[in-house]
């Protein structure tokens, strides 16, 4: 058996290992991290991704001879190495349109990631980045509103917008937590959310958190001027439920609602993000389970192309980490993806970890979501690294604040003011953000307590999954 095994892994060489093939613009592109098990060459376990990942199998079939196999097939096109691994290297796979249903993002990672993940010829697998050609992007929906409409709807400019989620996220009644969103929500927050795991338990039975919730809004509104939102969670059980719950949230006057895009499932969500355009509500998009994928430095799907697949089925916002927080975030990875969210057409970039170039075509953007620990010291990080068009979504870092809910927002919309207006003079936010906001501070009690609060709370640990720039 592990001569027929070692005898089919070499046939996969033979034909879908192709180094002088020139990928075609209607092409599915992938990069995939490969570390082979010890005595497979790169070329044979590169051909071997390929493979089983689009119409290969272990053994030749007489049914090759029933179709344009040389049409259907993948090819591992390009090896490079890693820098700073000497054991794993970057396969370059081309797929054939030809392989993908349209507007599909699960048959194409049914395929892409599906059994090749398993294969016993490599030791481990990531997908790293894919490039989606513009045929696949045309047929997808993409996010139901985007940007642009977003603060159209919100009669919000020149800033980023400010979110807060309700904490504890677990075991507060629906009155208690409606108090909770009114107080955020008049000191001057936009946004406040439902955390991932706020669905419909026992002590908060959905119905009455949203119908609390939307009073909350409604009061804050009427006392502020300013339109605002909840995030209210309709990730459900099952589809029904969803829809069931969506469709109070409309019936209710609610602006936005949010999905747990990852463990909802993405044909629902895709279901849920085409019912959203079509009734007018914001999508927002938290990604819930995303580091048990994409965390692991060789094995699993970097958050690139989980980022790439969301603003393909769509979402108005994204959670897309916060480099400062406490939650894992390489920088210059981060920028990456804030990019591939937002912009029409991004260019290759090894140095933010960007494979391939992606052109989105008219596809509108999607608000990253800077979101985990993160509090007012955080600020001139924050602006500096997300701009205008992001959510600044803080937690304990509104709802720490000693003199309560409503002195935490009013902290968080000063200190981004200040930040803005400083920028906005030129001046360098991460140099100079300590004297910006001590200035700040003086027409703001609320923020000089929250600076005094959280002066000494910081998350600075190694992070786990750098981009491969250097040695390890």
């Amino acid at each position: 058996m592990a001569k027929k095994f070692e005898a089919g892994v070499k046939e996969y060489k033979e034909t879908y290992w192709e180094p002088d093939y020139t990928p075609k613009d209607s092409d599915i592109l992938a990069c995939f991290k490969v570390v082979p098990q010890p005595g497979v060459p790169r070329e044979e376990a590169a051909a071997a991704v390929a493979a089983e990942s689009s119409t290969g199998t272990w053994t030749t079939v007489w049914t090759d001879l029933l179709t344009d196999l040389d049409y259907y097939k993948g090819r591992a096109y390009a090896i490079e190495d890693v820098p700073g691994d000497d054991e794993a290297f970057y396969a370059f796979v081309a797929y054939p349109m030809g392989l993908f249903e349209e507007a599909s993002v699960v048959n194409v990672f049914t395929s892409i990631v599906g059994n090749v993940f398993g294969f016993k010829a490599v030791r481990s697998l990531r997908l790293e980045d894919v490039r989606f050609p513009l045929w696949f992007v045309a047929t997808n929906p993409g996010p139901p509103h985007g940007i642009y409409v977003e603060r159209d709807k919100l009669d919000k400019y020149g800033r980023a917008l400010l979110g807060c989620t309700i904490k504890p996220k677990l075991g507060l009644s629906a009155k208690n937590y409606g108090r909770a969103i009114y107080e955020a929500l008049r000191g001057g927050l936009d946004f406040t959310k439902d955390d991932e795991n706020v669905n419909s338990q026992p002590f908060m039975r959905w119905r009455d958190r949203f119908l609390f919730a939307q009073e909350a809004i409604s009061k804050a509104e009427a006392e502020t001027g300013e339109r605002k939102g909840h995030y209210l969670n309709v990730t459900a059980p099952t589809v029904e439920e969803m829809f069931k719950r969506a469709e109070f949230a409309k019936e209710i006057g609610s602006r936005i609602i949010m999905s747990d895009y990852l463990t909802l499932g993405w044909a629902a969500h895709t279901s849920l993000s085409k019912w959203c355009r079509d009734n007018g509500l914001l999508l927002h998009v938290h990604r819930a389970m995303h580091a048990v994928i994409d965390r692991h430095p060789r094995h699993g799907i970097n958050f690139r192309v989980l980022a790439k697949l969301l603003r393909l089925i769509g979402g108005d916002h994204l959670h897309s980490g916060t480099v400062v927080g406490k939650l894992e975030g390489d920088r210059e990875a981060t920028l990456g993806w804030i990019d591939l969210l937002r912009d029409r057409y991004v260019k290759e970039d090894r140095s933010r970890g960007i494979f391939f170039d992606q052109d989105w075509g008219q596809m509108p953007g999607v608000l990253p979501v800077a979101s985990g620990g993160i509090h007012v010291w955080h600020m001139p990080a924050l602006v500096t690294i997300f701009g205008d068009n992001a959510v600044l979504q803080f937690g304990g870092g509104t709802l720490g604040h000693p003199w309560g809910n409503a002195a935490g927002a009013a902290a968080n919309r000063v200190a981004l003011e200040a930040c803005v207006q400083a920028r906005n003079e030129g001046r360098e936010l991460e140099k100079e953000g300590k004297d910006i906001l001590t200035k700040a501070a003086k027409h703001s009690p609320e923020l000089k307590m929250a600076m005094e609060t959280w002066k000494e709370i910081k998350f600075e640990f190694e992070t786990v999954d750098k981009l491969d720039v250097a040695h390890r």
